[in-house]
């Protein structure tokens, strides 16, 4: 499945509209303003949320929490390499997501159980924070996305700019 994802500049939180290939409205991230830490609600079309990503504050590696039906479902950590940074999504069971890649252009990879699942590309897109995700069929398109979110929160830090 194919998904455009892009930051909502004008808003007071962090907020991302999700769209299918058509440009139909498919998700919504809405950020929680003044809180301590990102909070982030991952919402369907009709407002349902179906995840929500929380900071963790205390740790030595940036690292969020996805909940889901209000469990913990996954934890991405950004870990550093000597060569480049790299992220693990630890979610149930034994397969895990990495992602790697550019995650400063939006050009990288989610693979799990060595083979490669998603891809994140802003090469099609020239307007700022708007990127495509391919997202291989039978993976959590949820999770996936809400990791996306993540990494654009990580490398693309407002307070950094």
């Amino acid at each position: 499945m194919r998904y455009v994802m892009k930051q909502k500049i004008w808003s007071f939180g962090d907020d991302f509209a999700i769209r299918d290939r058509d440009g139909n409205g498919v998700f919504f991230v809405d950020g929680k303003v003044f809180s301590l830490g990102d909070k982030l609600s991952f919402k369907d079309d009709s407002g349902r949320e179906l995840a929500f990503i929380k900071e963790r504050l205390i740790s030595l590696k940036k690292t969020y929490e996805i909940y889901r039906d209000g469990a913990l479902f996954a934890t991405v950590k950004k870990n550093i390499t000597f060569f480049r940074d790299q992220f693990t999504v630890d979610v149930p069971g034994p397969n895990d997501y990495e992602v790697r890649g550019d995650f400063f252009d939006h050009e990288y990879t989610f693979q799990r159980s060595g083979r490669e699942v998603a891809t994140v590309s802003k090469r099609f897109f020239s307007w700022s924070d708007t990127y495509g995700i391919d997202i291989v069929d039978g993976e959590d398109d949820v999770t996936i996305l809400a990791t996306a979110v993540v990494v654009d929160l990580v490398c693309h830090d407002k307070e950094d700019d």
